[in-house]
C-alpha cells in the first residue's frame, strides 16, 4: 500500500513557502495539512497547483477562497493523547462481530456509509453514487487515497451487513496532525443503531492504546453535532481548518 509524503514547494528563488501531505480526494490530487512556510503562499499554490484540493489552517484558507477558491470543507482537528491519557481496555469489547476494514467489498459496505450522510448533513458527499464508491470509499478502504489501514478500525456486523465502522488510517507526519488517524465513522442512520459510531470509535481508541500508538488523530467538520461526542471520548482541539478547490 502507498506511503503518503510530505512535500515542499518553493518559490521562484528556491524559498520554502508551503508544505503538504500529497493525497487525492474526489479523484482530484489533494494537498492536505497545508502548512505555510513563508509569504507568497497563496501565489504559489494558484500557480503551481491549479485544480487541487488544498486544506490548511483558517486563514490560508480564507485567503485562498478571497483568491477565488471554492471551499469543500471548514472543519475542526482533534488528538487523543494515548500515552498520557491512555483508553480504558474495556472499551475493544463491543458485544458485536467486528471485522477487518479490508474483510468486506467495498460495494457492501457503501451503502451504509452512503445514508449516513444524507442531504443536509455537513459530510454529505455531494457526487453520484459510482463517484462516491470510486473516487472516496473504495480508495480510503484500500489505503491508497489517505494511507494504509491500521487494525485498530474496523467494519461492525449485524449478520452479514455492515451497519457500523471506523477507519483509521496511517498519516505521515507529525503528531498531532499525522500519525494513525480516524478517517471516518459512520453507522446506519436508523434509531436501532444509535450509538454505534461511539462504541466503534471507544473500540478504536482502546485497540490503538493496546497496540501502544502514541495519539489518535481526527477531524470534524463544522456544524456536525458528533464534536461533542468526540470531546466527550478525550479528543482535545487542535486545530480549525478550510478546505478548498484551488481555481483551475
Amino acid at each position: 500500500m502507498e506511503t503518503l509524503s510530505r512535500q515542499t514547494i518553493t518559490d521562484r528563488v528556491g524559498r520554502p513557502v508551503l508544505s503538504y501531505v500529497e493525497g487525492t480526494r474526489d479523484g482530484r490530487p489533494y494537498a492536505d495539512l497545508a502548512q505555510v512556510l513563508g509569504p507568497g503562499a497563496v501565489e504559489v499554490i494558484l500557480r503551481e497547483l491549479p485544480g487541487w484540493v488544498v486544506s490548511g489552517d483558517e486563514a490560508l484558507g480564507r485567503s485562498l477562497l478571497a483568491a477565488g477558491a471554492k471551499r469543500l470543507r471548514h472543519a475542526h482537528t482533534y488528538s487523543r493523547d494515548l500515552r498520557a491519557e491512555p483508553a480504558p481496555p474495556q472499551w475493544a469489547e463491543t458485544g458485536y462481530g467486528v471485522v477487518a476494514c479490508d474483510a468486506v467489498p467495498a460495494a457492501e459496505v457503501f451503502p451504509v456509509w452512503r445514508s449516513a450522510y444524507p442531504p443536509g448533513h455537513p459530510d454529505h458527499h455531494a457526487t453520484d453514487d459510482t463517484a462516491a464508491l470510486e473516487l472516496d470509499l473504495a480508495p480510503m478502504l484500500a489505503g491508497t487515497s489517505y494511507g494504509p489501514m491500521l487494525p485498530c478500525g474496523g467494519l461492525l456486523l449485524r449478520g452479514e451487513r455492515v451497519v457500523a465502522g471506523v477507519l483509521v488510517g496511517e498519516l505521515h507526519g507529525d503528531l498531532p496532525f499525522g500519525g494513525p488517524w480516524v478517517l471516518d465513522v459512520f453507522r446506519d442512520p436508523s434509531p436501532e443503531f444509535a450509538g454505534l459510531g461511539s462504541v466503534m470509535l471507544r473500540r478504536a481508541l482502546a485497540l490503538a492504546t493496546l497496540h501502544g500508538l502514541p495519539a489518535l488523530g481526527l477531524a470534524v467538520s463544522d456544524g456536525n453535532p458528533a464534536r461533542r461526542v468526540y470531546e466527550r471520548l478525550g479528543f482535545r482541539h487542535t486545530m480549525s481548518s478550510i478546505t478548498v478547490i484551488v481555481p483551475g
